[in-house]
């Protein structure tokens, strides 16, 4: 990130109102006011395309923040994620507008590789930096920032934020699948924010001043890191590997498959509410993986486990990793068969997940595993049905155990510098 040259009043680059200056914050009382404005500086280079949807391009680049569609849906999955869901303790709905607004001027400034506000020092030595530093002369790291609204933020005690007749009828509260064993600790959540990039660093920065700046407006209820991506929505890049050392994601949708991102993606107009159009839903679980146990297991039976040979990635009976899948030559226990769109009606989900390391268990076991994040364009259709399926047949669960989960309502994207994230919402 720069840090920028400073001035009492910032150059306002956002195409709406001039956010204040530190010195007008702290004359006005200094908590909860915009903190967005973007000073004068070098516009980092930005990826070409429509909608973020291009192949990776260059790991320093910036993906662009406006369009129809948030990025880190569609766009192409960077390597690392920081990932959190917080609880509003705004006390109204003037407070959450407040919120959503500050936060989407600093997301901008963010993923253009840009500091918050008058930056990390240079300011006024009495007040605290507009932004924590940690990221100063680093890249922008292909950093995107996907906002999204859990059920209870609907649901919230005495509707203080009026917006109980807003939630849309696909954003259910998910079943109890068997086998789950999930951490209240780390489920849920009023909102989310999926922080990815390039770059760890770019990434724990940007949920770090977004926390930051939401201080006594909201409080992080958990969150996650994670490395080494799952899924890839650029089937031209070679197919990454999960923790277990297969090949994850063959079948994903593409950010470039426009027809399959409408159908089973974006939410249409036609679907509602008209809030939702362009948007998505997500589903985030915290899947632990039982590695110990698994390395001691065949290779075969891993590969029976999955339905797919450990190498190639070759479903079974097939030479190459992308030669359709003959379904009934899998155990009717495999992985791949039962998770696979024909044996699901149909059903597909656009997958970017990412590994996860928590050190040790106390019992000298790894706290490892996969954080599951799917997009679809309804939970109803996507991805309840598929998971009701995998947690009653799927030998992958005598190695695996979802221990969190949350779901969330994500809007369409920041049309231009003077929408903010969700404005329809609120409308």
């Amino acid at each position: 990130m720069r840090d920028e040259t400073h001035s009492d009043e910032p150059a306002d680059t956002t195409g709406g109102t001039r956010a204040p200056s530190r010195r007008a914050v702290i004359g006005w009382g200094g908590a909860g006011l915009a903190l967005g404005a973007a000073v004068a500086g070098t516009t980092a280079v930005a990826l070409r395309g429509t909608d973020g949807t291009e192949s990776a391009g260059s790991a320093g680049a910036a993906v662009p923040f406006h369009g129809a569609h948030q990025a880190g849906i569609a766009t192409a999955v960077p390597d690392r994620l920081h990932f959190a869901a917080f609880d509003v303790t705004a006390k109204d709905r003037a407070g959450l507008i407040q919120l959503l607004k500050d936060w989407t001027a600093a997301a901008a400034l963010m993923t253009e590789g840009r500091a918050v506000g008058e930056g990390a020092f240079g300011g006024l030595p009495e007040a605290p930096p507009d932004d924590t530093g940690e990221a100063v002369g680093l890249r922008p790291s292909r950093l995107t920032l996907t906002i999204g609204f859990g059920p209870s933020l609907f649901t919230a005690e005495g509707d203080r934020f009026g917006l109980a007749g807003r939630r849309p009828e696909a954003l259910v509260d998910l079943p109890k699948f068997p086998g789950d064993n999930l951490d209240p600790a780390r489920s849920g959540g009023d909102l989310c924010v999926q922080a990815c990039a390039d770059d760890p660093q770019v990434a724990v920065h940007a949920i770090r001043n977004l926390a930051r700046i939401g201080f006594g407006r909201i409080a992080i209820r958990w969150s996650q890191l994670g490395f080494g991506k799952t899924s890839s929505t650029t089937p031209d890049a070679q197919t990454p590997r999960n923790l277990f050392g297969f090949k994850d994601g063959t079948r994903n949708v593409a950010g470039t498959d426009t027809a399959a991102l409408d159908r089973h993606v974006w939410v249409s107009p036609e679907a509602g509410p008209d809030w939702m159009a362009g948007g998505s839903y997500l589903v985030a679980r915290r899947i632990a993986m039982r590695i110990e146990t698994w390395d001691r297991t065949s290779l075969k039976e891993q590969e029976d486990v999955f339905g797919r040979d450990k190498g190639e990635g070759a479903a079974v009976g097939k030479a190459r990793e992308h030669d359709e899948p003959f379904l009934k030559s899998m155990l009717p226990t495999s992985h791949v068969r039962l998770a696979h769109p024909d044996s699901n009606g149909g059903a597909r989900m656009l997958r970017r997940g990412y590994s996860y390391t928590d050190g040790t268990d106390g019992l000298g076991r790894l706290d490892a595993g996969l954080f599951f994040l799917a997009y679809q364009h309804d939970v109803r259709e996507a991805f309840i049905p598929v998971q009701r399926a995998l947690s009653r047949a799927d030998a992958l669960n005598e190695y695996i155990q979802h221990v969190g989960s949350a779901v969330f309502a994500v809007p369409p994207g920041v049309r231009d510098k003077d929408d903010w994230w969700g404005r329809e919402l609120f409308s």
